[in-house]
């Protein structure tokens, strides 16, 4: 077992608590083994009534995968281990979100990319004051992945467009508004929350600590976004906000400014596919047609290099936001043949 998580049976319930606290609990490939082998046990375990996921520190859930790692492997000209550690943090995403017990997840400070593939799948997805959810994947060259293309498919109007491409941050109150929580509860009250869940196995203990929580920011802008964020392709999605002078459409235009061409037009094609298919697994299996090819052919090495290598924030995208070619696009989410995902 890895020292970075803390995986046992504690009273009626199935605990997982990230330990990984001086790496804002990032997940290694060994973390998501750990996970998917408890889930595992778990599932047939009648002595385990739900499963608690929670983590150490005050500052992160879980911030995301060790992407680390996969730099060095990438660099290398190893793509294997990425798209191994993929096709296996897919399917633990998709057995998290079938699991046949609730599932109830504390998610403080940053949750985001990987983070929200453990903390956003379950039954009781439960958010704070500090707790502050994402998916920044674009930033790095990725699409939003680990089943996040599903939860942003589903949100309200085209709150997942504007979400998947901008990297914005959800606080409690549009993280609950948008599908990604369902609960606020304030966090000192997460211990005794958490050991009466232990002792009792009752999870309707969460609806009943559950308050009410005013509306948050984006809930206020989800007009703008419906208007702005509904075109077809990514080119569509600039001329709108470029023909707008609102501010709303120029701070937009800032974050799209920052971010990879083709893995924006990459998430927006997959968010608008799952839309019609409400699946995890066709979700992750959308996703992983991205990632798989992510080092070799698009941008993922060098938006990691212009982010933690180097932290030059200067990543050098393959294609410019006006110079992005459909087809650059297209070739990035084509079935994979005889490498596409499998569950087993």
């Amino acid at each position: 077992m890895t020292s970075d998580i803390h995986i046992r049976k504690a009273g009626q319930t199935g605990r997982i608590t990230f330990t990984r606290t001086k790496a804002l609990n990032a997940m290694s490939y060994d973390m998501c083994r750990a996970i998917e082998a408890a889930l595992d046990t778990w599932r047939a375990d009648d002595a385990v009534k739900m499963v608690v996921i929670d983590a150490e520190g005050d500052k992160a859930f879980c911030a995301g995968g060790d992407i680390a790692e996969l730099y060095d492997t990438g660099t290398k000209g190893d793509f294997a281990f990425g798209q191994n550690f993929w096709a296996d943090e897919y399917r633990m995403n998709a057995k998290l979100f079938e699991f046949p017990k609730p599932v109830a997840s504390f998610m403080q400070g940053f949750t985001m990319g990987g983070g929200v593939g453990v903390g956003c799948h379950g039954s009781h997805r439960i958010v704070g004051d500090s707790s502050q959810i994402a998916m920044p994947e674009v930033g790095i060259g990725l699409v939003p992945d680990v089943g996040g293309s599903l939860i942003l498919a589903q949100a309200p109007g085209r709150l997942g467009e504007y979400l998947g491409l901008t990297a914005a941050r959800l606080g409690a109150a549009d993280a609950i508004y948008t599908g990604f929580a369902d609960y606020y509860i304030p966090e000192d009250s997460w211990p005794d929350l958490i050991s009466r869940l232990q002792d009792t196995g009752d999870w309707e203990l969460i609806d009943a600590a559950a308050q009410p929580v005013a509306s948050g920011p984006l809930k206020q802008q989800s007009d703008q976004i419906n208007a702005q964020f509904g075109g077809e392709r990514l080119s569509d999605i600039l001329t709108s906000l470029q023909d707008s002078d609102s501010d709303f459409a120029k701070d937009a235009l800032k974050k799209l400014s920052r971010n990879s061409p083709i893995a924006m037009g990459a998430a927006l094609e997959i968010i608008h596919r799952v839309r019609g298919l409400p699946e995890i697994r066709f979700a992750l299996d959308q996703e992983y047609r991205f990632t798989f090819r992510a080092m070799e052919h698009g941008d993922f090495l060098e938006g990691i290099r212009a982010q933690i290598i180097d932290k030059d924030r200067n990543p050098q995208w393959k294609y410019t936001l006006q110079a992005l070619p459909p087809m650059a696009v297209t070739n990035m989410v084509l079935p994979l043949g005889a490498d596409k995902l499998t569950f087993e």
